[in-house]
């Protein structure tokens, strides 16, 4: 029952809609929306981030950057901060984006921005930063996402497109009628499959699987963790050592192969490249022949179990799958491709709950329906894309400026950027080797963050303009594919002197003139109904009936279409190639790829190949730092958001972000659970309370990401981060020279107890502000 006096007020998150109470100035409640029927846990950070002491109260400026002015400073992340009023510190940063713009172009500013701070359409992190800085004449972005950067890569060249697979995968009461097999490599975490970027209304992946194990669907997890799949569905574990994946994958490939059970028919017919695939089947070009006790010696997995499970997959209708965690490491195009080649040799593809999938379970969307009208984004200006790094190599950017790479079949040169600015997102969760992106953060000459929260990115800046959260601004929240559209209603008055990224923008735009273009004279509300009557005009076309806004915002939310249930991936063109070709070079998909192979990458071939890491045996690495740390999404958060949490809060183990030992390494380094360990190699170390669990297979440490960076001595250039971030650990290198993507998801390490009293965890405390001291007497 509400309180007297209370409110309720619709909203939605990337996990799910819902409804908060509110009682003045605090959350009181916080509900999941009536249809879901698997709400996600995520909803219990809400209330308890909402009004957090780590907030941003007011915009805060670095004193070296405020007294001394821009320039490159070692300073960052160690100096004293000063507290200032919007009108001088918009002053300031409009004056410097100017001064940047005349002397060295748009495009040495680089814009950042990871889009997962808001569901919202209006309030996109993202879409206002590139209309913004689209008026302002341009400037260098990032591409690609952390996320699933080499599938993004790979995919176009096998199969044509990655949205093809992830926006057309067969849906899941598909999969759950037709599937006898589900081989899921990296397995299928409940954790990961309730979010989506536009939110997620109603969760029913959980009931789909639900109904496929009791038809009878059996699911096969190859991974590292035993918990990647759901407990209740009995699913077969087969445990692997952390990215040896393609090794199987190839093993079970000649399998198929050797025994007759390949359907080269359909390779023939569907496929390019086959011969080639083959040919590599059998130690063509110097490549070791894999056979199944070839893969068990890297892979860890019996042959006869590899032999099984192929014939097991042969014998019926076998949906294989890769999580994004496969291709988040070194090499990590690979698995994508791989998974496909095997699929295609069991010829299913495009036949109910047959074929392959990639991000089943990575994100709610992918195998659930498609929004046949899109919702309208916030406008654009239309102009050309000039400057851009992929989004995982920002460090070698400013750490090398003029420096060449390669991308994908391009050769580029990294800019010269002189101000770095980011909104929606904290690079300290994202990025790798966090040391060396300290060090790249000091070359600029001035770094803006625009963020709710005393992040470490935010705690590495020179201005710092405090922003809202959802809960303190209106906009609307649209799911790809659950037909809904839910409002986001304003719930608290703003924290502090915070403002909404629009607002931030609007007030630039104003000093530099471009504030009536950017702004179109448009305040929140009208912006929100002009989206919605672009939209109501597609649906209008599309024969779709939509209620006026007004009607809309009082409902709260607006039901207009239902998922595609019967969607079968590839079904069109598995009917006649010819009429329904793949956008790749011969219409049809690519076992082997000539523009691949034209590219000439060792590190990423023309045909899926096992391709060691660098740091595994034939690196010193290897033996001095035995365990392998797997660094996953966590399952208390999204990425590192509302770490202060109640839900996040109460994850951690003695303060700290938890590490999963399995029994054996835990006794033989003395750890218990509850102890605080140190993990270390090369790169950095950092503390963590650890687990002793038997879900972790031995040999492997699971340490998932989004602790807030808090290292225990800012002065120091190789600190202790305290609160547990895998991202001192992991490297900041590129998946390959095809994609560039990031390779964060595997380190090597080593943990042992330690020793003494461990330092306290700072990370939610806000730092201490100053004022600025009054000028001088002018000479």
């Amino acid at each position: 029952m509400s309180a007297a006096g209370a409110r309720r007020v619709a909203h939605a998150s990337h996990w799910g809609a819902f409804s908060v109470e509110v009682d003045g100035d605090r959350i009181t409640g916080v509900h999941p929306h009536p249809d879901d029927p698997a709400p996600s846990p995520l909803l219990a950070n809400v209330a308890g981030a909402a009004r957090h002491p780590s907030r941003v109260a007011a915009p805060a400026v670095r004193r070296g950057w405020w007294e001394r002015g821009p320039g490159a400073d070692d300073r960052r992340g160690r100096d004293e901060w000063l507290r200032v009023g919007w009108p001088e510190v918009l002053d300031r940063v409009a004056a410097d984006l100017a001064r940047v713009r005349a002397v060295a172009g748009a495009d040495a500013v680089y814009a950042g921005s990871y889009g997962w701070a808001s569901a919202g359409r209006f309030h996109h992190a993202q879409s206002q930063l590139r209309r913004f800085f689209g008026l302002f004449g341009g400037s260098t972005v990032s591409v690609g996402t952390y996320s699933s950067g080499a599938a993004e890569r790979i995919l176009p060249h096998v199969i044509g497109s990655d949205e093809q697979l992830w926006r057309g995968a067969t849906a899941w009461p598909v999969i759950a009628r037709h599937t006898d097999t589900l081989v899921a490599f990296g397995g299928l975490p409940a954790k990961n499959s309730s979010v989506a970027p536009g939110g997620v209304t109603r969760h029913t992946i959980a009931g789909h699987l639900a109904a496929a194990a009791a038809r009878g669907m059996r699911v096969v997890s190859v991974s590292p963790l035993a918990d990647d799949v759901a407990p209740a569905l009995g699913a077969e574990w087969l445990p692997i050592r952390p990215g040896t994946d393609v090794a199987l994958m190839l093993a079970l490939a000649r399998v198929l192969v050797r025994e007759g059970l390949a359907d080269l028919g359909f390779c023939r017919t569907h496929c390019a490249g086959l011969d080639r695939f083959l040919a590599a089947l059998d130690g063509a070009g110097g490549r070791a022949v894999p056979t199944p006790e070839w893969a068990a010696s890297i892979t860890g997995v019996p042959a006869a179990r590899t032999v099984d499970l192929a014939r097991r997959m042969a014998a019926g209708r076998t949906l294989v799958t890769t999580s994004w965690s496969l291709q988040r490491a070194e090499h990590g195009e690979q698995p994508v491709w791989a998974s496909i080649n095997l699929a295609c040799l069991l010829g299913q593809v495009g036949l109910p709950g047959g074929g392959f999938g990639n991000g089943y379970a990575s994100l709610a969307d992918v195998g659930g329906g498609r929004n046949p009208v899109p919702f309208p984004a916030l406008p654009g200006t239309g102009r050309p894309l000039r400057s851009w790094i992929p989004v995982a190599r920002v460090s070698d950017m400013l750490l090398h400026p003029g420096a060449r790479y390669e991308v994908d079949g391009q050769t580029r040169t990294y800019p010269e950027i002189r101000t770095v600015w980011w909104a929606g997102g904290n690079p300290f969760h994202h990025h790798q080797d966090l040391g060396r992106l300290r060090r790249a953060l000091r070359r600029p000459e001035t770094v803006v963050v625009l963020e709710p929260y005393w992040t470490a990115m935010a705690r590495h800046a020179d201005v710092v303009l405090p922003t809202t959260t959802t809960l303190e601004r209106n906009d609307v929240a649209v799911g790809r594919g659950d037909g809904r559209v839910v409002a986001m209603q304003r719930a608290l008055d703003p924290y502090g002197e915070a403002r909404d990224d629009h607002a931030v923008y609007l007030g630039l735009a104003e000093r530099l003139g471009i504030g009536d273009e950017f702004g179109a004279r448009l305040d929140e509300m009208g912006w929100l109904r002009l989206l919605w009557d672009r939209w109501q005009e597609r649906l209008a076309r599309a024969g779709m009936p939509c209620p006026g806004f007004e009607e809309f915002w009082a409902a709260g939310e607006h039901v207009f279409g239902g998922a595609d249930d019967d969607r079968v991936h590839l079904a069109d063109f598995r009917s006649d190639p010819q009429r329904a070709p793949l956008n790749t070079p011969s219409g049809r998909i690519e076992l082997w790829s000539a523009t691949v192979d034209g590219y000439g990458y060792d590190d990423c071939p023309g045909t899926p190949t096992w391709l060691e890491p660098q740091e595994w045996s034939g690196s010193p690495l290897a033996s001095r730092w035995p365990l392998v740390l797997v660094a996953n999404n966590p399952a208390s958060r999204l990425h590192g958001q509302l770490d202060p949490g109640g839900l996040s809060a109460a994850s951690k183990v003695a303060g700290r972000e938890p590490i999963r030992v399995h029994p054996t390494d835990a006794a033989a380094r003395g750890l218990r659970d509850g102890d605080v360990a140190l993990v270390e190699n090369d790169r950095g170390r950092c503390l963590a309370g650890v687990v002793v669990s038997e879900a972790v297979t031995a040999g492997v440490v699971q340490l998932s990401t989004g602790a807030w960076y808090d290292p225990d001595d800012p002065e120091s250039d190789s600190p202790l981060c305290v609160h547990g971030n895998p991202n001192v650990l992991t490297a900041d290198r590129g998946t390959s020279r095809l994609a560039q993507a990031s390779s964060g998801q595997h380190t090597l390490v080593e943990v042992r107890r330690y020793p003494g009293r461990p330092p306290p965890v700072r990370a939610h405390e806000p730092p201490a502000m100053a004022t600025p001291s009054p000028p001088g007497p002018t000479s």
